[in-house]
């Protein structure tokens, strides 16, 4: 029986890859790297050390990563300042988990500090959640288990007894690996890509009932 929802953050309750995106590009052209948009599409969910590490790789750029993480997250505090809004559904979908009794954990790949700056654009905190996870908790990121377990692990229940709403295909991977039940949003990637979880839908205003019935 479901007793606990674990929720990835980017593309399930902000929408902020665009920004991440459009930072990164500046911080690689401000090195000299004219880097597109679509080179970071294949290290979506990873977390921003694969994410940026990934596409310096791609263009044979060594960086010091925890550097150039830094000054990529200055510049997207500045974009995204007044400007990050909680997916459609998003916020209502806690509250009415929380109604539920359901035990909740944040678990995001990202890195702590794009982590508060977006629960503080969409009016989230901590203590919404009953776990709180980010990317530089565990050493192996999505596709593997390992962030799933340990939200499981922290909120008390067994990962068979948690619900995860993911956007990413190496979220959804991640969460089926952990023996968990998966519930897919449409804001990343298509429903034949995601076709591994057990429901798919649009947006958290839209979750099909049976995802929170079993």
């Amino acid at each position: 029986m479901i007793r606990g929802v674990l929720f990835d953050m980017d593309g399930v309750l902000v929408d902020s890859e665009e920004y991440i995106c459009r930072a990164s590009v500046e911080m690689f052209r401000e090195k000299g790297i004219n880097a597109k948009p679509e080179d970071f599409t294949p290290f979506v969910g990873m977390g921003e050390n694969r994410y940026i590490g990934g596409v310096a790789e791609k263009y044979g750029l060594k960086v010091d990563i925890d550097v150039v993480k830094a000054r990529t997250y200055a510049i997207y505090e500045t974009l995204v300042t007044g400007r990050l809004r909680a997916l459609p559904g998003a916020l209502q979908f806690i509250k009415s988990c929380r109604g539920k009794g359901f035990r909740l954990a944040l678990a995001t790949s990202t890195d702590r500090v794009k982590m508060e700056i977006n629960l503080r654009e969409i009016g989230l905190s901590r203590s919404d959640f009953d776990a709180v996870i980010n990317g530089l908790e565990v050493e192996r990121k999505k596709p593997f288990p390992d962030i799933y377990l340990l939200a499981a692990e922290r909120i008390g229940l067994e990962p068979s007894e948690c619900l995860v709403a993911e956007d990413a295909v190496s979220g959804v991977r991640a969460a089926k690996a952990a023996g968990c039940k998966c519930l897919a949003l449409l804001t990343s990637f298509t429903a034949r890509e995601l076709s591994e979880a057990d429901w798919i839908c649009n947006t958290l205003d839209d979750v099909p009932p049976e995802a929170l019935l079993w």
